[in-house]
């Protein structure tokens, strides 16, 4: 049995992952939603890091699923424990030395935005329901008010820590109806900084709240195909 170790995005909340935990609970295997410590202006990535590795113990076999800023954290956490599989999901992705506050002039994420709204897409300065949470069932959308945390900025000072990338098995996973992160943006992004082409499914930035169970189904294939490669 795999377990998954899903990182949250800006604001940390683990309930972020609840659908999709289910999902992958279903089929078997074991997930583990972190909470990190994202309204506390006292920590930064060191301590995300450290609240991950407590939450997976002695577990092994892991996969680690990485969402939005959520990208800054995985790779260190790569360095501190087993991983077996790296996925990045609609993720930031940092180059050593950059400290994630400058991620977006440097990346020319607002130009992206404002081309976006210039198509015809949603507006740069659209609300929250808007750019997050339009394909996300109404339920789901008003029990989220309840696990809304702002996010400290103390993780985006510091230059990120690493020399390069850690020597994982990585995988992109886009979200072509993305309206935070244009999906020509992150083509680009991911082609500039990891050098490889994103795989692309259907739904917005929170695609784990909107199609968890389609996600689980990339995840487990992703597993099956590096458990077979291992088997070689």
């Amino acid at each position: 049995m795999a377990t998954y170790v899903l990182i949250p995005g800006a604001g940390g909340a683990a309930w972020t992952w609840h659908r999709l935990a289910a999902e992958l609970h279903a089929r078997g295997q074991e997930a583990i939603a972190v909470d990190l410590p994202a309204d506390d202006d006292a920590a930064g990535l060191d301590e995300y890091v450290a609240a991950v590795v407590r939450a997976v113990g002695d577990r092994t076999d892991l996969i680690v699923v990485a969402h939005s800023f959520g990208g800054f954290t995985a790779p260190l956490v790569c360095e501190r424990l087993p991983v077996r599989l790296l996925v990045l999901l609609s993720a930031m992705i940092p180059v050593p030395g950059e400290p994630p506050a400058q991620w977006w002039d440097n990346t020319g994420y607002e130009q992206a935005r404002r081309e976006q709204a210039d198509r015809g897409g949603v507006a740069a300065d659209a609300d929250l329901a808007a750019t997050f949470f339009h394909d996300v069932p109404p339920e789901v959308v008003a029990e989220a008010a309840h696990h809304h945390r702002d996010q400290s900025m103390t993780p985006a000072e510091k230059p990120w820590p690493l020399p390069a990338r850690p020597e994982v098995p990585t995988r992109f996973l886009l979200c072509r109806d993305d309206r935070f992160f244009p999906a020509d943006f992150m083509r680009r992004v991911v082609r500039e900084r990891l050098g490889m082409v994103p795989d692309e499914m259907a739904g917005g930035h929170l695609v784990m709240l909107s199609r968890p169970a389609e996600l689980a189904d990339r995840l487990e294939a992703y597993r099956l195909a590096t458990q077979s490669t291992a088997d070689r």
